[in-house]
């Protein structure tokens, strides 16, 4: 492979701005694996956010760039799965990808094949992209990807904030994640944060059942278990927040050391995950973070705490939530899905045509 941008290459990030800002180039923010994408003829290279290839989890990504972007080019996107059951991005899916036997991958690529949205040119043919300003790529984007057909897109742009606030609003019913705003003069700069991200934040209060103990040693808190009741009265394990100071992490160790409990009749019993209820034990064996210890303490289902959230994946939160305050007038059980927010549902094939 010779290109005049080659891997890796880290993407270029964002920043979170709590509103839309303005005179500034608008596109969805798409929920799946940052991606680069080098071509150069039949070679094709899938970089992810963290500079490790993931060609190989993609053998159909692989061909449609083939089919579907100019034979010589670097370009910037986001591999996503478009459920049509869901109507919507599949997180699940997508990540099942991920799997170490090629058997698997193969059969997930016909199972449930995912798509690739292009949103930067850093490369075309002999040319580097990366000093240019971002209206010019984004303009031979354009050009560069006029034939391209599904599974290959070109996300949606505006400079529009009207519009943008209308997809930021709408959008969510699909799976997005919010919007980026991109100024349009900048040059492409590999890991740095250039670009802002307005996501959408609502509050839940949820109960604390447990908690896992801090990389650094048995005397800190690593993250607080979250748990939502559901409609048969379940507690059910939706995520965890764990951004606290270390001198907190401390204290929260102590503090909690009351409600210490054993399994025999906690709600994420062993007898709970085996009959498929959604325990934290499905996640302590993780594919993401080989060797990690996810296991945890349980603690008697007693305390509400209110945290801070994006949005839902299915049954749980999609991003870790942070702590905003505890509750002592909620009680437990009042925590219900019947709380959350739903966003007006939306369909992704909408979006992507």
């Amino acid at each position: 492979m010779q290109l005049p941008v080659m891997p890796p290459v880290s993407p270029m990030l964002a920043k979170s701005v709590p509103t839309i800002p303005a005179g500034q180039f608008y596109e969805p923010k798409w929920d799946g694996f940052r991606s680069i994408i080098f071509r150069d003829g039949d070679e094709v290279e899938i970089g992810s956010r963290n500079e490790r290839p993931m060609t190989r989890y993609f053998p159909e990504v692989v061909e449609a760039v083939k089919a579907n972007l100019p034979p010589r080019c670097v370009v910037d996107g986001e591999i996503v799965i478009a459920s049509t059951e869901k109507k919507g991005l599949d997180w699940d899916a997508l990540q099942q990808r991920i799997h170490p036997a090629a058997s698997r991958v193969t059969l997930l690529s016909e199972q449930t094949p995912a798509s690739f949205i292009a949103f930067d040119l850093l490369a075309l043919d002999d040319e580097s992209y990366l000093d240019r300003p971002f209206g010019e790529r984004r303009a031979a984007l354009e050009r560069a990807l006029a034939d391209a057909a599904a599974p290959v897109h070109l996300t949606l742009g505006t400079t529009d904030a009207e519009v943008a606030g209308r997809w930021f609003e709408l959008f969510e019913g699909a799976g997005l994640d919010g919007l980026v705003a991109k100024p349009l003069d900048e040059p492409y700069q590999p890991d740095k944060r250039i670009m802002r991200k307005i996501k959408h934040e609502r509050t839940a209060d949820c109960v604390l059942a447990g908690y896992r103990v801090h990389k650094s040693g048995p005397d800190a808190i690593g993250s607080l278990l979250l748990g939502l009741h559901d409609d048969a009265g379940r507690l059910a394990s939706v995520g965890v927040v764990g951004a606290f100071p270390m001198a907190r992490r401390k204290e929260l160790m102590v503090e909690l050391q009351p409600l210490v409990t054993t399994f025999d009749d906690h709600p994420w019993a062993w007898a709970a995950h085996e009959a498929g209820e959604r325990t934290p034990r499905r996640n302590e064996v993780s594919r993401w973070n080989a060797g990690k210890d996810l296991s945890f303490v349980p603690l008697r289902p007693e305390r509400v705490l209110e945290v801070r959230y994006d949005h839902m994946e299915g049954p749980r939160f999609r991003h870790t939530t942070q702590f905003v305050r505890w509750r002592p007038d909620r009680e437990p059980a009042s925590c219900t899905y019947a709380q959350l927010e739903q966003p007006v549902r939306f369909d992704i094939a909408d979006i992507l045509s």
